[in-house]
């Protein structure tokens, strides 16, 4: 069988073009479903919104970092896609005990084409894959921003407020999206206090949609404390999903500079 080095430097051998595939991150799943992989992958998580007829018909396996390891097992995977942040090590390593698992590791665009090419690679889709990653290329190429790269602070949590280190995926969205990120020094989701945003006072504020869902309430109750600030509702996804939605993200970005405010 043919032995692939993952994103985390492991060893994984997988077997050729897998037939029973479980994806454990939602924007890898997605990717999948792009790949035209829709008979051979048997298991998602709850979190794999995308597409719907999927979430909608495939078995769900938990949550991505509180998986159903019976049902795992029941279904009886040739070959389980992870992510080291997104899943819970504990889970994953039991789960390779069983199975070949193979484990992703995205922190920037960069990063992000290489597992859509071994994803790719591993199911037997190279030339569809290399196509995604071309129309993705192309497109990041095309959008045009702003050239003054505001000081930004993008909030993925609420109580307490987090944010985005220099060292995150979302950090290289945001800079390819023409911000700068105003903890571009910290590392992966620093706490910060609304007095901190205060005297930082950031151009924009972003509050993203995942994983805490900020709704027009947050924001205009951080629009009342930061006057000086442009507070902003975005779609995490945009930010976040690191598979085949990538394609989109750019024009969405492109209209986050178009909006009125």
């Amino acid at each position: 069988m043919p032995v692939f080095i993952d994103q985390t430097g492991r060893t994984v051998t997988i077997p050729s073009s897998p037939q029973r595939i479980i994806s454990l991150v939602p924007s890898q799943t997605e990717l999948l479903y792009d790949l035209g992989l829709g008979q051979q992958v048997i298991g998602i998580t709850k979190f794999c919104v995308h597409p719907d007829e999927w979430f909608r018909s495939k078995a769900r396996v938990g949550g991505t970092k509180q998986l159903k390891m019976e049902l795992i097992h029941q279904l009886q995977p040739d070959l389980i896609i992870a992510n080291k942040e997104e899943n819970a090590k504990e889970q994953i390593e039991e789960l390779e005990k069983h199975f070949p698992v193979w484990i992703s590791d995205v922190n920037d665009l960069p990063g992000a084409y290489e597992m859509i090419g071994q994803v790719g690679l591993i199911t037997g889709q190279e030339l569809l894959a290399k196509k995604i990653n071309d129309q993705v290329k192309e497109n990041f190429a095309q959008l045009k921003t702003i050239n003054q790269k505001p000081k930004t602070v993008y909030l993925i949590w609420q109580d307490p407020f987090m944010t985005i280190g220099g060292d995150t995926f979302i950090h290289s969205m945001l800079a390819a999206a023409g911000f700068s990120n105003l903890y571009e020094d910290k590392k992966r989701y620093p706490q910060i206090s609304i007095e901190e945003l205060q005297t930082s006072s950031p151009q924009f504020l972003l509050l993203s949609s995942e994983p805490f869902p900020f709704k027009e309430k947050q924001a205009q109750q951080l629009q009342a404390l930061l006057p000086h600030t442009r507070v902003m509702l975005v779609d995490g996804e945009f930010f976040s999903w690191y598979g085949s939605r990538l394609r989109l993200a750019p024009a969405y970005f492109s209209k986050l500079w178009s909006a009125p405010g």
